[in-house]
């Protein structure tokens, strides 16, 4: 009986890795992501992998020939043998596809006015209300204690502030 496995695949290889799998017998399902990003002012889709160095393989009978395949670092074992995935998990995977492309819904973020509390830094527990998001920063509120400030936390976890908002 045959059951689905898990393979660690080597970084930026995993094409190759699908291929030589799928040479030596093994069923592959490798879920990718539909984003859609901005690019030099244009709107483009990119396909991510959901799970990046990783994919789904159906183990038969033997599994020593998908361990050691060109790409593949490593199967995900239970002890001495492959870990098993539920074959609902899979199933649930391929029902949020479209068009073989899985979308995730979107997170309904904080809107211009809400009220925040900010977890870190130096105004940690204080209340503010949200003013934005860049796509470089983490946060940036006015504080509701009377001064306007802008605090951010760029993609380099470094924290600055500046007076008023830009």
């Amino acid at each position: 009986m045959s059951y689905w496995a898990v393979a660690r695949l080597e970084p930026r290889r995993e094409q190759l890795a699908l291929r030589c799998l799928g040479l030596a017998g093994y069923e592959t399902y490798f879920p990718r992501l539909r984003e859609h990003r901005i690019s030099h002012g244009r709107k483009i889709e990119i396909r991510p992998p959901l799970f990046p160095g990783y994919c789904f393989l159906t183990i038969e009978a033997q599994w020593y020939a998908a361990r050691w395949s060109i790409g593949v670092i490593g199967l995900i074992m239970d002890g001495v043998r492959p870990a098993r995935v539920a074959d609902q998990i899979i199933d649930d995977l391929r029902k949020r596809e479209r068009n073989g492309l899985i979308e995730l819904p979107k997170r309904p973020g904080p809107k211009p006015g809400d009220q925040v509390r900010i977890l870190q830094g130096p105004f940690a527990g204080q209340l503010g209300l949200y003013a934005g998001m860049r796509a470089h920063e983490m946060l940036a509120c006015d504080l509701t204690s009377g001064c306007r400030c802008c605090w951010r936390c760029s993609a380099d976890s470094s924290v600055s502030s500046s007076q008023g908002m830009p």
